[in-house]
């Protein structure tokens, strides 16, 4: 899986950089042959901005993004984003209707 890691007006360290790597490693292992995934870092005055952008084939693509005062905690919790989005397409299709409809 190629991992890309961008940074927008805002200096990345390299823990932070292996912590994403490391983060999005155990999310592609939830995920059937995932393709790619993306990490934007941004900072836009006092806040920092990270959105993830997950990959995998046959797959919308799907998007955890959050902000945070630091970019540490705006990226596990972009993560956790991501984590729920897997959880719900690995659910049974019976299990994602709505309930007025599988009656």
């Amino acid at each position: 899986m190629d991992i890309t890691v961008q940074a927008h007006q805002v200096e990345v360290p390299s823990f932070l950089r292996t912590r994403a790597e490391r983060l999005l490693r155990r999310l592609a292992s939830m995920l059937n042959r995932p393709v790619d995934a993306v990490v934007r870092f941004e900072q836009d005055g006092e806040e920092r901005r990270v959105e993830i952008v997950l990959h995998a084939p046959r797959k919308r693509s799907l998007v955890g993004a959050a902000r945070h005062r630091n970019a540490g905690p705006a990226l596990a919790e972009a993560g956790r984003r991501v984590e729920a989005q897997i959880a719900r397409l690995k659910r049974p299709a019976s299990a994602r209707r709505p309930p007025e409809v599988r009656a």
